[in-house]
């Protein structure tokens, strides 16, 4: 999916300048922890968060994130715009709760992060255990 399809999808709009939307995003996560954005991020993902302070490309950055979508009508402050610009990561806006931009998205084909996988399994064997 690339970067135009999720704007059709979420109804957003483009905040960073010089955005190639044809940029593909090959799966997508939401979280407002950046430790979960870090533990859980692959390279491809489009980030959907609530966060707008510059930390949060900094950790897009080194998760390997494609995009961020700000999430309930939030825009970035200018400093977190122009650090985003200068690292070449695109920013958008959806208006939307994380809830339903991830829900849009995961249902018109964005696959989810695979990395949960793991996490999941630990859930499982810590809650079969106990039945045990």
């Amino acid at each position: 999916m690339d970067l135009a399809e999720v704007l059709q999808i979420i109804e957003g709009q483009v905040i960073s300048k010089d955005v190639d939307l044809r940029q593909e995003v090959r799966l997508g996560g939401g979280a407002d922890l950046m430790s979960d954005v870090l533990a859980f991020a692959q390279d491809g993902m489009l980030l959907m968060t609530g966060l707008t302070n510059p930390q949060v490309v900094r950790t897009a950055e080194m998760a390997g994130v494609v995009a961020i979508v700000f999430v309930r009508s939030k825009l970035p402050p200018p400093e977190t715009v122009a650090l985003a610009e200068a690292r070449g990561i695109p920013l958008l806006a959806a208006k939307y709760t994380m809830f339903e931009t991830c829900g849009r998205l995961y249902r018109a084909g964005l696959s989810a992060s695979n990395l949960f996988e793991g996490v999941l399994k630990q859930w499982y064997e810590a809650f079969d255990k106990k039945k045990g």
